[in-house]
């Protein structure tokens, strides 16, 4: 358990001291995924670490809270911590987090548990709106990343069935050789002059390679199996999973154009039927005014089917009849239990997800590097809409370990 008491100790030994304090006590791993918050309003204060949201556990005991300096697990909190992250990850998964609440004692109750464990707020809908929106700001901020365990996972992966190189291999004797051996590296460095990674900017202007590996997630250098992207840092590589970022950020520039003036929509140049059942028409055409502010406009066309004259701009080119047949199903599943923003949310990120870019597309080199850049601006996009990591980083150094470099 973390200790509440040395609060004030941390705070004295910086952050630096912090972190060491937190590495003791929930491990190195913690420390690596975690990002530090620290607001102050209307004399209630919100600090701690937060983890990544890919860094998460199956529950929620690896989440720590204190108040005032004292330990406690707390519904209210708790209930907090999962509404912040609940656009981030599944339902079946938690984030990690540290907690440090300070306010005014008269503020709070600690005696309406026995052990003291719980307590009882005077104002509780304040207190889990501030937490929501720091924990949930740190979460923007946090903007790209990834944690460090897609990248360890996947060196554990590639190691040799020993845990060492694989030795006396010699490459001349495969099957897969070329035939001019003593001219293969030559050849095979040149059929990639064409393809020198570069994106436009804002203005127009090319942006080289060099420039390109100064960026958080690097220059794009090719693509595999038309669904994964390969990138260079400059102390590595990226491997980015190309449907799941993109889908990240289709649906999250639909949400900010959702709360700002509504998404906006594109009329059909032929107006899509689709053929459901009674049940499945019944759920679209009740929540249509709810769809319409999602930019997708639909009306009933006889007993069996529904009408879409009107979808969200940015996805008019996408499979509308899939997209429809899904949204039908998740307004049957849906079990009322979540607020309308959650559940509007949940039907942004299903369109999304029809829009984005497949896994099977191939991209020019452009699109790849453009890709990437837009991956560093766009919240949350470590991880696509389902909670799943969009990248994996491969440092150098761990990479040449694989090969016994060092």
């Amino acid at each position: 358990m973390v200790g509440g008491g040395g609060r004030g100790q941390a705070r004295g030994d910086g952050e630096a001291g912090e972190r060491e304090r937190l590495r003791q006590a929930l491990g190195a791993e913690f420390v690596d995924n975690a990002r530090r918050l620290d607001v102050t309003r209307e004399g209630f204060r919100v600090s701690g670490w937060i983890g990544l949201p890919t860094y998460n556990k199956p529950n929620a005991l690896s989440q720590f809270a204190f108040i005032n300096g004292r330990a406690v697990r707390d519904k209210l909190i708790a209930g907090a911590l999962r509404a912040a992250y609940m656009d981030y990850l599944p339902r079946e998964r938690h984030g990690v987090a540290v907690l440090f609440l300070e306010c005014d004692p008269r503020e709070v109750d600690v005696n309406v548990h026995p052990a003291k464990a719980e307590v009882r707020f005077r104002d509780s809908g304040r207190v889990r709106g501030q937490i929501v929106s720091a924990v949930k700001h740190a979460l923007e901020s946090a903007c790209h990343h990834a944690a460090t365990t897609g990248g360890a996972g996947a060196l554990e992966a590639l190691r040799a069935p020993t845990g060492r190189p694989i030795a006396n291999w010699d490459w001349r004797g495969s099957p897969a050789a070329p035939a001019q051996r003593e001219a293969f590296a030559e050849p095979l460095q040149s059929a990639f002059a064409g393809f020198a990674p570069s994106a436009r900017s804002a203005d127009g202007a090319t942006q080289d390679a060099s420039t390109d590996l100064a960026a958080p997630l690097g220059a794009a250098r090719a693509q595999v199996h038309e669904t994964y992207l390969i990138a260079q840092t400059r102390d590595g590589i990226v491997i980015v999973d190309q449907h799941a970022a993109h889908e990240r950020i289709v649906y999250e520039k639909l949400k900010r154009q959702r709360e700002q003036d509504g998404v906006e929509r594109q009329m059909l140049l032929s107006p899509l039927v689709v053929e459901l059942d009674a049940s499945a028409v019944a759920a679209l055409i009740e929540r249509a005014g709810e769809l319409a502010a999602l930019g997708l406009t639909i009306e009933a066309f006889g007993p069996g089917a529904v009408l879409l004259r009107e979808a969200p701009a940015l996805i008019a080119r996408g499979d509308m009849d899939a997209l429809i047949r899904d949204l039908a199903e998740d307004l049957i599943a849906e079990d009322g239990a979540e607020t309308l923003e959650r559940r509007l949310d949940h039907r942004l990120a299903t369109i999304a997800c029809h829009h984005s870019v497949r896994s099977g597309r191939a991209l020019r080199p452009e699109e790849m590097n453009a890709l990437l850049r837009e991956m560093e601006t766009t919240p949350g996009a470590g991880q696509c809409n389902h909670g799943r990591p969009t990248y994996i980083e491969l440092k150098l150094a761990d990479i040449e370990r694989l090969f016994g470099r060092r």
